[in-house]
């Protein structure tokens, strides 16, 4: 059995940075899932903090038909993001309706018979739709996940991190009481919930601001748009605008934060510390839910990898990481060619029946003006 596993489509983001809304960046993609068996489309695949949801399906709508014609009579997984965490809504309503549910497993399995994830599972009607989540174990030794967890340990002051923290902060009640999240506490089996209890207040109140319109992040994915700022010319005003739009927070608020209790967060935003950051973070989220293998399969940084040569993506006791990084365009991170730049959009992961999953570039042989388009 082949699988492919693709990550961070944000369809609908503006201004049009998501890639796979061109048919000539679709033809790419689904001539390489000729032989899979089985999608999986592993979070944020849709973007739906820029743009009311009625815009964003409408813009999405000729990659889901697409993608359900080439893949007639096999198999598609949609796992939401903390960007499209609002697919989950029906069940989470549900669940909420129930009292009394079960906690949340690594693997929860459901149908897209409601809201927005059946509008997009009868557009890839030809294919068999199945929604995940927070995570999917494509092997025995192989699970994937979109990867959102890892903001709560991320040291990387982004908005998202400090959000988290505040609401964790509100939440948690007395600090030195049990570590909710602590693996060998009594409730272990809800650590699944207890991230999502932090985390989606965040990600309702983000998706809620698009829908009221006058909403829109206009300069793609908000962390690396302003690790570009950081790493560019740019004057010290425009390095740091936005950063409530959720971007990394001002360095001279860092103390502040951390003074506060939302950290720990550091000042160190260079590219190597934000990768070492993320691979930490997950790695924490990975033994907190006691997620099990031999590999993992992560995105939501954007940050593709590992590159050929390069070591230590490793956690916990030697559970090899790979990140499919994303399908958008963030010209500001790009090197002249896709060897230059962990940021070049357009990887995809194959798992097959035996052996660690591959990293394949799609887009790789593209130019930066190729890839730019009619921009």
């Amino acid at each position: 059995m082949r699988t492919i596993v693709l990550s961070d489509l944000h369809l609908g983001a503006g201004p049009a940075w998501d890639l796979l809304r061109r048919a000539d960046m679709r033809e790419r993609l689904f001539e390489r899932l000729a032989g899979a068996d089985r999608v999986v489309l592993l979070g944020d695949v849709l973007e739906l903090r820029d743009r009311p949801l009625r815009e964003a399906l409408e813009l999405s709508s000729a990659f889901f038909q697409e993608l359900g014609e080439a893949m007639a009579g096999r198999s598609v997984t949609l796992m939401p993001g903390n960007h499209d965490h609002h697919l989950l809504q029906p069940w989470i309503e549900r669940r909420r309706l129930d009292g009394a549910a079960e906690p949340m497993a690594l693997e929860q399995r459901f149908e897209p018979t409601e809201g927005a994830a059946r509008v997009i599972a009868e557009r890839i009607r030809d294919a068999e739709v199945e929604l995940v989540y927070p995570g999917i174990r494509l092997r025995d030794d192989i699970y994937a996940t979109h990867g959102h967890y890892l903001d709560r340990h991320l040291t990387v002051p982004t908005f998202e991190r400090l959000g988290v923290a505040a609401i964790e902060r509100a939440l948690g009640g007395d600090p030195s009481g049990e570590d909710p999240l602590d693996p060998a506490s009594e409730d272990a089996a809800a650590i699944p919930d207890e991230y999502e209890r932090a985390q989606a207040p965040v990600y309702a109140l983000l998706f809620s601001l698009a829908q009221a319109g006058g909403w829109r992040n206009e300069s793609g994915n908000p962390s690396a748009r302003i690790w570009a700022a950081l790493s560019s010319g740019e004057t010290r005003a425009a390095k740091l605008r936005g950063w409530l739009l959720g971007s990394v927070a001002l360095p001279g608020a860092i103390g502040v934060a951390n003074r506060l209790g939302l950290g720990p967060v550091r000042s160190d935003l260079s590219a190597a510390a934000i990768s070492a950051a993320s691979l930490a973070a997950i790695g924490e989220a990975v033994r907190r839910l006691g997620i099990e293998g031999e590999h993992l399969i992560f995105g939501h940084t954007h940050r593709r990898g590992p590159l050929p040569g390069e070591d230590g993506w490793t956690i916990g006791d030697g559970m090899r990481v790979y990140n499919t990084g994303s399908w958008v365009h963030s010209p500001g991170l790009l090197g002249e060619t896709a060897a230059e730049s962990p940021y070049w959009p357009g990887t995809i992961a194959i798992v097959e029946d035996e052996g660690a999953p591959r990293l394949e570039e799609v887009l790789g042989d593209l130019s930066r003006e190729e890839l730019a388009g009619d921009k």
